[in-house]
């Protein structure tokens, strides 16, 4: 194993028990090693409602760039409260490159189970919107969407996201690792009458790292919704990776 590697498996390491350990580590890292080439671009499975649309589930997952490991990480959020639900997020990281990313999302699957059971998460999800990444001249800042109906492009009602980001403080000291403020954001809600801040951030929390830009990526509903009070709004987020901006998920409950 060269010295890279050895590097990439001890940071690989720290992430998994200290993130703060780990992200220290990758400033570390990216003054040491060649310019940025590419990043940690996470996907996402979105799992589905409880049936009183209180509880949301979704899976985020990918292969960690330097390291190479496959990870999975299963959210399960209350939507009154807009906090995670006590245990989770479940997560399940590969060892080594061997293990491939179909068997830890199996891990994980498994170890999720019975909180997605509890929770009865059992009501499909229904996309309203999304916007994919490999559709040009989007800024991902602003998102038109309604509850969609029945007909070839009938929407029930209309709406408004637009979202803004602005420097912050955050429990990791950002400022110093990457030479750069982090970022939180702002989404607000709008519809013909009314606009609405639903969401601010403060002091981002360690979970969060150290975000470098935000987009909108979709809205969702559970299935068989008449109205968006029970929808959420899903973006993507940007912290600093080993090599560019990783991508990671965060879901925003649109009733505030």
């Amino acid at each position: 194993m060269n010295w890279k590697r050895r590097k990439e498996a001890k940071v690989a390491s720290a992430r998994r028990e200290r993130p703060e350990t780990a992200l220290a580590a990758l400033a570390l890292l990216a003054a040491l090693t060649a310019p940025a080439l590419a990043g940690d671009r996470a996907l996402i499975d979105l799992i589905g409602f409880s049936p009183d649309a209180r509880y949301f589930a979704f899976e985020e997952f990918g292969v960690q760039d330097g390291s190479g490991f496959a990870y999975s990480s299963i959210y399960l959020l209350d939507l009154t409260n807009d906090s995670w639900v006590v245990g989770t997020p479940i997560r399940a990281q590969a060892a080594d490159e061997e293990r491939g990313l179909a068997d830890t999302r199996a891990e994980a699957g498994r170890n999720a189970a019975a909180h997605l059971r509890d929770f009865d998460i059992s009501v499909p999800v229904d996309v309203a919107t999304m916007l994919g990444d490999g559709t040009p001249e989007i800024d991902g800042k602003t998102l038109r969407f309604g509850v969609p109906g029945y007909a070839p492009g009938q929407v029930m009602d209309k709406h408004h996201l637009q979202l803004r980001s602005f420097e912050t403080g955050a429990a990791n000291p950002c400022s110093e690792w990457f030479d750069s403020a982090p970022l939180g954001f702002e989404l607000v809600l709008s519809d013909a009458e009314t606009d609405t801040v639903i969401y601010r951030d403060g002091t981002l929390p360690r979970s969060r790292a150290c975000p470098t830009d935000y987009r909108l990526y979709a809205v969702v509903l559970p299935f068989m919704s008449q109205d968006i009070s029970s929808g959420v709004a899903i973006l993507s987020y940007y912290p600093h990776g080993f090599e560019g901006p990783d991508r990671r998920f965060l879901a925003v409950p649109l009733a505030h």
